[in-house]
């Protein structure tokens, strides 16, 4: 998904950018209507899209033939720009609530968790509370509640010893 968009991303910016210069016989890019490869005209040769799986390549042309590279993708900058739209995406959809609009139908709001939350902003939301969490206060009011009817317990007979 993410090698996908980023590679729509390549190829839209590489056809913006695209010499407008007529193309030669030998320049034509290769037919790839219907088919599995769109291609993108650059000044040393072609970027490939693989529409199945969003792989790009540069191809250009060697002394024996034409070759292919693939693409470098900078991972951590689309995660991180992922992780920016989706607390982006919460925002608003925290602030459409907030003043009584509906959302969009087949949108549903997103609770507040440590994955769409900016890291500058975690420390304003909590965590609610899982069966785990709620068995140990269970159990901790149950150890002080026995320790308290025995201090009282204590404290009667102490009472009743001395009268």
């Amino acid at each position: 998904m993410i090698g996908k968009t980023m590679a729509a991303v390549v190829v839209a910016l590489a056809l913006v950018e695209a010499p407008s210069s007529a193309v030669t016989a030998d320049e034509a890019p290769p037919d790839s209507a219907g088919g599995r490869y769109m291609f993108a005209k650059q000044a040393d040769g072609f970027l490939r899209l693989d529409t199945q799986t969003g792989a790009v390549a540069l191809c250009s042309q060697r002394p024996v033939g034409w070759a292919c590279e693939a693409a470098p993708e900078d991972r951590a900058l689309l995660e991180s720009e992922i992780a920016r739209l989706r607390a982006e995406n919460a925002a608003l959809k925290k602030d459409m609530l907030s003043r009584g609009l509906p959302l969009p139908s087949g949108v549903a709001p997103e609770p507040p968790t440590a994955q769409n939350v900016p890291p500058q902003n975690r420390e304003l939301y909590w965590r609610l509370p899982n069966d785990a969490d709620i068995g140990r206060v269970v159990a901790f009011v149950g150890r002080a509640w026995h320790r308290l009817v025995e201090a009282i317990a204590r404290a009667e007979q102490q009472v009743f010893n001395k009268s």
